[in-house]
């Protein structure tokens, strides 16, 4: 994931991001801002999943989702 291509479209990316991990609050998305490590660590949070499963999840929906968003 481009740290930098997802700051460009934040707002387009938040849209997916919520119909991915539906427990991801607008105040989640509002602290995340693009970053990755964030994005990571509210979904631990949020889901309760080891951080090799929450990148496996982000990986996964980058290669999937993030694509059309672009």
């Amino acid at each position: 994931m481009n740290r930098n291509r997802i700051e460009g479209s934040w707002e387009q990316v938040k849209g997916s991001l919520q119909e991915t991990w539906g427990k991801l609050t607008n105040n989640d998305l509002d602290v995340i801002e693009g970053d990755r490590k964030q994005l990571a660590g509210k979904l631990q949070e949020r889901y309760g999943i080891a951080q090799d499963e929450v990148e496996s999840q982000i990986k996964k929906w980058n290669d999937a989702d993030y694509d059309n968003v672009r």
